[in-house]
């Protein structure tokens, strides 16, 4: 599906920070569109297609994670570590919907703002208001549920690479 190593090393550990910079860049992007349409139209198609980077970045990342935790000693802390990975495709997945979703919604009425000065309105102006609303509350949900999640993956990870495999003290001997 991807790849498993790079430079000899796991793609793991070098594919997780896509992640970790792309689902809060998403995030706040969403966000930023769902309550000021001017950053919509400033993004247009942008938003939907960093949304879809994300998305495709998660099963990268964590296909190559399961190459690693098959070559490493399975500890309670990577098992932890593993099944909150394995909760973030679905917030990943509500981002690029919501994304496309809101794109659309921004060029539907945009066209149908530009038609109502026209003379071909649709009569939707009435209902932009409350969607909008609903819209941004559902994407703040989502993208603050997809950075929340983000977040605990780092940090089981960071347990799993780091307890146990450094001193509290300096080590004496080495210097740089």
């Amino acid at each position: 599906m991807g790849p498993t190593q790079i430079n000899g090393l796991p793609a793991h550990i070098l594919l997780v920070h896509v992640v970790v910079v792309l689902v809060p860049l998403t995030a706040l992007a969403l966000i930023g569109c769902a309550v000021w349409p001017s950053w919509m139209r400033r993004m247009g198609l942008a938003l939907p297609i960093l949304a879809l980077a994300t998305l495709v970045s998660v099963p990268l990342t964590t296909h190559a994670g399961e190459w690693l935790e098959k070559h490493t000693a399975s500890t309670p802390l990577i098992r932890k570590h593993t099944e909150l990975g394995d909760g973030l495709l679905p917030w990943a997945i509500g981002l690029f919907v919501l994304a496309a979703g809101l794109w659309w919604w921004n060029r539907r009425t945009t066209a149908a703002s530009t038609g109502s000065r026209t003379g071909g309105g649709s009569g939707t102006a009435a209902l932009a208001t409350p969607l909008r609303i609903a819209a941004a509350v559902l994407c703040a949900a989502v993208a603050v549920g997809a950075v929340v999640q983000v977040y605990r993956i780092g940090d089981s990870g960071a347990k799993a690479a780091w307890t146990g495999n450094f001193s509290q003290s300096k080590v004496s001997g080495q210097h740089r």
